[in-house]
């Protein structure tokens, strides 16, 4: 019987060792603006909306130290529009489109498995001044926000597999020296076409006031539903930012090419400035695509982020654009983000 005690009060001090050196949070932001929103060729809405500067999310991820340099974590994040409460990005995204993995790291770097951000997603944020707003950041329009008419599509995109990937694993290194490079490889999962699947990798520089990143991407599946692309894309960019102080610049240049009957092509060339004012910054960016069907898209963004404490800010935007054949849309906003 005192053994059985004995044992039974070790298991428990060890149990709560465990619990002890892991952690789950609760985390997100909500990020909601009210304003006018019109693209090149469609009709002005006046709106509260969703995702201003950051598409509002919520989850929960995960930390549990194993001992030896080596930890276990989990990620469960997903989007929702904060005007309506609606769960997802538009109908029909998944309920945790934003991340579902598991993954292990330590001193070799880490390797995760699940859904995760797709190659492409993370530099083009790290690399323009008005980083990940759907709605008011060029680079990010012309990247992953088409745009549709009464008919269907009539603004095309540059990514053509989501800002996140599905059923795919991803070795990161460690950094070595402010560099760091993520692997990543999506089955496909279609029966009979097991040579369809997506391949891509990026690379992060942070070395003092210079920040270089970019990313590849050969794509036969789309996301997040799964479904195979008509054909087959490749896509690529390299971005750079310089922190002078007063000013910070930033440069991007990325080319896609979809195999399909006309070899269409795509261009996209950025250059963009942040300045600090006062609690906040001034955010200044413009982009322009070109596409090899004699068209092209010029987008302009201005606006003001005030930051109101570390975790609460708020902020005004404008933007302009234009595409070839249509007409001009003017958008304008004023907003609120808080992240917990």
């Amino acid at each position: 019987m005192k053994k059985n005690l004995i044992a039974f009060a070790a298991a428990t001090l060890c149990a709560a060792g465990a619990y002890a050196q892991s952690s789950v949070q609760l985390t997100g932001i909500v990020d909601l603006y009210a304003g006018s929103k019109q693209y090149a060729g469609t009709q002005k809405t006046t709106r509260v909306d969703s995702g201003g500067l950051t598409t509002s999310w919520w989850g929960l991820k995960g930390t549990e130290d194993l001992g030896g340099g080596l930890k276990a974590s989990f990620q469960l994040t997903s989007f929702f529009q904060a005007d309506s409460g609606v769960q997802g990005r538009f109908t029909g995204d998944t309920f945790f489109s934003r991340d579902a993995n598991v993954s292990l790291s330590g001193g070799f770097g880490s390797v995760l498995l699940g859904r995760w951000m797709a190659p492409n997603f993370l530099p083009s944020v790290v690399g323009n001044p008005i980083g990940d707003s759907f709605t008011f950041s060029p680079l990010i329009l012309h990247k992953d926000v088409p745009v549709f008419g009464a008919s269907g599509p009539i603004i095309p995109t540059m990514t053509p597999s989501d800002t996140g990937w599905s059923n795919q694993v991803v070795y990161s290194t460690p950094d070595i020296g402010g560099f760091k490079a993520n692997l990543q490889y999506q089955f496909g999962e279609q029966a009979g076409n097991t040579g369809k699947n997506n391949v891509g990798a990026n690379f992060f520089y942070f070395g003092g006031p210079l920040t270089l990143t970019g990313f590849y991407e050969n794509a036969d599946v789309g996301n997040p539903g799964g479904a195979l692309l008509a054909n087959n894309h490749k896509y690529w960019m390299l971005l750079g930012a310089y922190d002078l102080g007063m000013i910070k610049p930033y440069l991007s240049y990325g080319e896609k090419k979809i195999d399909d009957t006309t070899n269409t092509k795509g261009k996209t060339y950025q250059i963009g400035a942040s300045a600090p004012l006062g609690q906040g910054k001034v955010l200044v960016e413009w982009v322009k695509t070109e596409w090899s069907f004699n068209t092209e898209r010029k987008t302009f963004a201005l606006g003001y982020d005030y930051n109101l404490s570390k975790r609460t800010d708020v902020y005004a935007m404008y933007l302009n654009d234009k595409y070839t054949g249509l007409n001009n849309g003017n958008s304008l906003g004023v907003g609120v983000r808080h992240r917990f």
